[in-house]
């Protein structure tokens, strides 16, 4: 391999990094790239990816690290490298164009454009040789090279109107004079698309590959809780409330879960959630938390405390930076055992028979391979190993319950549990201490570790934990020390090693302020508040859209993206509109601020058309519409903080889950006094007492804590 580096090298991103010594003459995105592109008239292949990408590691490995390839690379083209995770506006323009153009997406994304950034070519990974007919990606460098060099207009006039296109495409508004949007048929249609895609065996959506879909889980269960009590709606509710729990346990028991090393990885490659995809990502743990810890409240099953405790005990061991907030990934691939060349996906997972028996002894061994589908051959399926690395290796894959295992061992349940709980710490022992642990990808992402913190605070909610709660306090103060301006109020979109260059997108704004508000409320401290309002100035600022309503997901000063893009479709992560719609109206709402009020409307408007044609692919959105038109619950506490009754009212509206809650603290003064005229009004009372109010009247006060908790079962 060429002692070659490139511009790489000055970055700070992780994925950026793994190609700085790569043969391929490198740049970042910006202008130098593009200024030697229009200078030498050269096309630009862009190569977008992330750090724990499995398939990007792949073409890295047979392209990008390829002399031959590199030469052909730098002779005809100026190469710049994305990541994906660094700069989302870069990639969600340029996936758009792939999508749109070829049916499908995904990483690593390969696309060619001109000096001018219009995209003419694209797709995802390329293999370096022609096979099956379609060519490789040495051919296809040498076709397009060749093609630029013989008529470089013609090609540059396609991807103008390839921009033209992907803009009208992006631009398009809905007809005029559109019937009022009926939110409780929306929020049918919706429920009624997931029942039709429900798979009633193994749970989730669909076939294979199957993903955990936190944005869809956590739709059914508020559409249970706003329709539980109307009797028309009553069964359906009961339905979606059962759909999400049968899948969380089905999620929670299949082999996407790491029963030794806790978390959860990425997605299943088959329908039983047996054999995963690897890595794992802290956004997929930040909404699983949340969903596990809003199963627990409503149904107070000790399974959803258990994977609720597992998933927090794999952040804060695994992903949690030094003094605060959580790295971004970790890899599917590592080495099989220290000193080993080549890396294999799942190597740091799974096990062997042998492994088993001689890490745990036979006995044990046993009872643990009974529990968890263990073979002497491995348990997977040749289908879902297409590059070999999993043979005779064992998935961990609950088969059955404690009962079940204790019946075909003959032996009591207490002792299964024992064994399991033994074994798992013994091989948990091994795994960390023998094998390479995967990459780590430490870069902080603010828009992630704001899902993080909520998901941390509705576990505190629903567990009562301080330590939980304390974790994400550190998160949110390692943001507001390394990567916010309090002078500007500008958020940059991530850490590593320092603070980027990179500014905030919408969905950094949008999570955090909802993390922050998801903090006042368990912990009231009006700092979170006045940051999050702060944030929500600077977001309407940076992204509104002032004509139409919704936000844009990049600044209106960033001249290098051709289309500023308003998404509203959901993908592992929930749209930052969805989430920037639930912050308006809590904010609207505590601050008394009705321009909020109205940009909640608006935002609604900009969506319509989305929200009565296929409403199914944005459930955030449709669940933030049921926000809308049901309104908050609001409940207001007064006394003293430290006053141990008091902090049993607190408790008590923690531990009751509903999804338009909006618990605030009345003060005589301070920043939420001097905008909420009702809260400075009642005060602080020298007893503890509790206000609910809803559809902008309040009930009477509420002295006695049993009575706070009747009045809240009932809602629940």
């Amino acid at each position: 391999m060429s002692s070659f580096t490139n511009r790489l090298i000055k970055e700070k991103s992780p994925y950026l990094l793994q190609h700085a010594h790569n043969p391929v003459d490198w740049y970042p995105w910006g202008e130098e790239a593009f200024a030697k592109a229009r200078t030498e008239n050269k096309p630009i292949f862009l190569s977008v990816g992330y750090s724990t990408c499995h398939w990007c590691h792949v073409m890295e490995h047979e392209s990008f690290e390829s002399e031959t390839v590199a030469n052909v690379m730098n002779k005809y083209f100026v190469n710049v490298k994305v990541d994906r995770e660094e700069n989302p506006g870069v990639d969600k323009l340029y996936m758009t164009y792939i999508q749109l153009t070829s049916g499908t997406g995904g990483w690593p994304m390969s696309v060619f454009l001109t000096p001018e950034l219009n995209p003419f070519f694209g797709a995802s990974y390329f293999p370096p040789e022609d096979q099956y007919g379609k060519p490789g990606f040495i051919t296809l460098l040498t076709r397009i090279s060749d093609l630029w060099r013989t008529d470089p207009q013609k090609i540059k006039a396609s991807g103008e109107s390839m921009t033209s296109q992907l803009k009208s495409y992006i631009q398009a508004k809905p007809a005029g004079n559109q019937a009022p949007l009926d939110p409780v048929a929306v929020a049918a249609e919706t429920y009624h698309h997931f029942v039709n895609s429900f798979d009633p065996v193994f749970g989730g959506f669909g076939s294979a590959p199957k993903f955990p879909t936190p944005v869809q889980l956590q739709f059914l269960i508020d559409y249970y809780m706003y329709n539980r009590q109307v009797s028309s709606r009553a069964a359906d509710a009961q339905k979606a409330l059962d759909m999400a729990l049968f899948t969380l346990k089905k999620i929670a028991a299949g082999g996407i879960h790491d029963h030794i090393g806790s978390g959860f990885h990425r997605y299943s490659t088959d329908k039983k959630w047996h054999v995963p995809h690897f890595e794992k990502m802290l956004y997929d743990q930040a909404q699983l938390l949340s969903l596990y810890s809003s199963a627990y409240q409503i149904t107070g099953e000790a399974v959803f405390a258990d994977v609720t405790k597992d998933i927090i005990h794999y952040v804060s061991r695994d992903l949690q930076h030094d003094t605060g907030a959580f790295y971004s990934a970790q890899d599917a691939d590592s080495s099989p055992s220290i000193g080993s060349s080549q890396k294999l996906e799942g190597a740091f997972c799974v096990w062997e028979e042998s492994e088993l028996v001689n890490i745990l002894g036979p006995t044990d061994a046993q009872v643990f391979g009974i529990h968890f589908g263990c073979k002497k051959n491995g348990n997977v399926e040749p289908a879902q190993d297409p590059q070999k690395e999993l043979v005779n290796k064992n998935v961990l894959a609950e088969s059955g319950t404690v009962e079940d295992t204790a019946k075909a061992a003959g032996m009591t349940p207490t002792e299964v549990t024992r064994i399991l709980n033994s074994s798992k710490r013994k091989l948990w022992d091994y795994r960390s201490s023998i094998r390479p642990k995967p990459h780590r990808d430490e870069k902080i992402l603010t828009s992630w570790n704001g899902l993080m913190i909520t998901g941390l605070v509705h576990a505190f909610e629903a567990l009562q934990e301080t330590d939980i709660l304390k974790l994400a306090i550190e998160a949110a103060e390692f943001i507001y020390r390394e990567i916010y301006n309090p002078t500007t109020h500008v958020v940059m979109r991530c850490y590593c090693q320092g603070a980027s260059d990179i500014g905030g997108f919408i969905d950094d704004y949008s999570y955090l302020i909802q993390g922050l508000l998801d903090l006042y409320e368990v912990t009231f401290d009006e700092n979170w508040i006045k940051w999050a309002y702060d944030l929500q100035e600077k977001q309407n600022e940076l992204f509104y859209d002032t004509e139409d309503g919704g936000y844009f997901n990049v600044t209106k000063h960033d001249k290098s993206i051709l289309v500023r893009m308003k998404e509203e479709q959901d993908g592992a992560e929930p749209s930052a509109n969805a989430v920037s719609l639930r912050n308006l109206v809590r904010l609207a709402s505590l601050l008394e601020e009705p321009s909020y009020a109205s940009k909640a409307q608006e935002t609604v408007h900009a969506f319509r058309l989305s929200l009565s044609k296929f409403p199914f692919a944005i459930p955030a959105l449709v669940a933030s519409f049921m926000l809308v038109s049901n309104g908050l619950k609001e409940i207001v506490l007064s006394g003293n903080p430290d006053d141990f009754r008091m902090r049993e009212f607190q408790r008590i509206v923690s531990r009751v889950f509903l999804p338009n809650k909006l618990v605030s603290l009345a003060k005589g003064e301070g920043f939420i006094a001097q905008k909420n005229s009702v809260i400075k009004q009642i005060g602080v009372h020298a007893n503890p007492v509790a206000y609910i109010c809803d559809n902008f009247s309040c009930g009477l006060p509420i002295h006695d804590a049993n009575a706070l908790k009747k009045a809240l079962s009932t809602d629940q």
